[in-house]
């Protein structure tokens, strides 16, 4: 099956032609699904035809079961691999061992690590110790967050914030036009349009004339965007290109632990993130699902330093040969601004052993006095988070989310709707953005702390998928991102009571999903 569109390119129109599901993905998922079907397949003729076989494959299953109850992880995320276990008979077990956790090689492990060591070096004693002076609250926060993300502390470091993708769009084109010595970018989504075509036309130039260029695109992002082998069209061009963890059929999580991540890095001097994925709905040139609300955020000085290396880890796990390191990736400046900022990033297991963009919602919910006001495409949270949501509105603090009014996914919308009646009913105000589709994922307290990034309120983003978001304090964009929200909650239906009833069966599936929600 196809799916064709006309776009224009800002010169004519084209029309494209793309699977919905391409031919590579399928293979993948088949060679997948005969390897667990063969393993499970092989251990119950084992536990049949081999005596006494099922008493080791009894064993298992209640070394799996307490194995995953005496683990670290959410209870949330234990109750459906529980069930799974003790529910389904060997298969149970099996699944378990392959898909429970991110398994990765060794080498990958090594190379990951040595891209870490090569990075920049900063000691952040004094700046931290300049924060305490100011704030303490903020001050620990930002220690913990520096210490599970390995990340730093910065200042003198230029904020712009956009409210919309379009208004990112150009001042994104210029800054490419500027670029005299490398360009990085990494999405999760790249398509072919306007949007993208206009920054590849200045890719291909800066390629030719010299410039080091360099794209990392997820390959189940692009799965329907871009054809498989679109990282050898970009290599044609003089332009470094890989997918991130290409699909290969494996039964372990490549399925699973996508990247998210949405950076841009120009010069190791301007640096891009936020929402907004390169493709034509973000800037509303095309429309989808209405009017697409995203924000983005554009950074000009030294915090910039947390992208290059963030960006430059994840495409040196996905290439053969280590990307050189070298001393301009990380240069001096002599900006002078107001403010601490932390870019940061977030990912799963073993790759990193907490839930840093959870801590960082938590932490400011924790310490918000007066309000706390978020915006994110989907609602589908642990109880944890919801007890921090529910306790920060309980103490008097203006809690209220945003969550689109269109969605696009119905049973992905469902999930975020069946939270209402719980969060509202410990005082948290939700408004469903009328207009369209908000993808923004802002999170705003009392006039001081900001992050914004790629982080969703939901498992995905929370557990599974690589992010990164920037973490803000006294920062001058915070100001406009606060204005921005108070415009968008004027465009939005606050949701009352009586928009919450609902028939049995509707409760029947969304209780069922939400058992599994975790694994999705």
């Amino acid at each position: 099956m196809k799916r064709k569109y006309t776009y224009f390119d800002g010169k004519e129109q084209r029309e494209l032609a793309y699977s919905y599901i391409p031919a590579r993905y399928i293979i993948a998922a088949l060679i997948t699904l005969i390897e667990v079907l063969a393993v499970i397949g092989i251990v119950a003729a084992f536990c049949y035809y081999v005596p006494y076989f099922y008493i080791a494959a009894w064993a298992t299953e209640v070394f799996c079961v307490i194995r995953i109850i005496a683990s670290d992880d959410n209870p949330d995320y234990k109750v459906p691999w529980l069930l799974f276990v003790l529910i389904i008979p060997i298969a149970g077990f099996m699944l378990y061992f392959m898909f429970y956790s991110r398994t990765l090689q060794k080498r990958f492990i090594k190379r990951m690590n040595a891209l870490k060591s090569h990075g920049y070096k900063k000691n952040d004693t004094e700046l931290f110790e300049k924060l305490k002076s100011d704030d303490p609250l903020a001050a620990s926060q930002a220690k913990m967050l520096c210490s599970i993300s390995e990340a730093h502390l910065f200042t003198d470091t230029k904020q712009e914030y956009f409210p919309l993708g379009e208004d990112m769009y150009g001042r994104m084109l210029t800054d490419l036009e500027n670029a005299e010595k490398f360009i990085y970018m990494e999405y999760f989504i790249i398509e072919e349009g306007k949007f993208w075509n206009s920054i590849l036309d200045i890719l291909k130039r800066k390629a030719k004339d010299g410039v080091e260029v360099k794209v990392l695109y997820d390959d189940i992002g692009c799965m329907a965007t871009l054809p498989g082998d679109y990282y050898k069209t970009l290599k044609s061009y003089g332009i470094e290109a890989t997918p991130f963890s290409r699909l290969k059929g494996n039964a372990d999580s490549e399925f699973n632990n996508r990247s998210h991540r949405k950076i841009t890095v120009i010069d190791g001097r301007i640096g891009y993130t936020g929402g907004v994925n390169i493709a034509d709905e973000y800037i509303n040139e095309v429309v989808r699902f209405g009017h697409w609300k995203d924000t983005a955020l554009r950074l000009e000085g030294e915090a910039v330093w947390e992208l290059t290396r963030m960006f430059l880890i994840d495409f040196g796990i996905n290439v053969k040969n280590m990307p050189n390191i070298r001393d301009d990736l990380y240069p001096e400046s002599d900006i002078k601004e107001s403010g601490y900022m932390i870019p940061f990033g977030d990912g799963p297991r073993p790759l990193y052993d907490r839930r840093v963009g959870k801590s960082v919602i938590q932490n400011m919910l924790n310490g918000a006095s007066e309000y706390m006001w978020m915006t994110t495409p989907y609602l589908i949270i642990d109880n944890d988070l919801c007890h921090s949501i529910e306790n920060a509105a309980l103490r008097g603090v203006d809690v209220r989310i945003v969550v689109p009014h269109i969605p696009d996914k119905k049973l992905v919308f469902g999930m975020t709707r069946s939270f209402y009646h719980r969060l509202m009913k410990a005082g948290v105000r939700i408004f469903e953005y009328e207009p369209g589709f908000i993808h923004a994922k802002s999170y705003l307290s009392d006039d001081c702390q900001a992050m914004i990034g790629t982080i969703n309120l939901d498992y995905r983003s929370l557990v599974h998928h690589f992010e990164n978001g920037c973490w803000m304090y006294g920062c001058e964009s915070i100001g406009e991102l606060k204005k921005d929200m108070e415009e968008t909650m004027r465009k939005c239906i606050e949701v009352t009571p009586d928009m919450l009833k609902t028939n049995l069966l509707q409760r029947f599936i969304r209780a069922v999903v939400r058992i599994f929600a975790p694994m999705l």
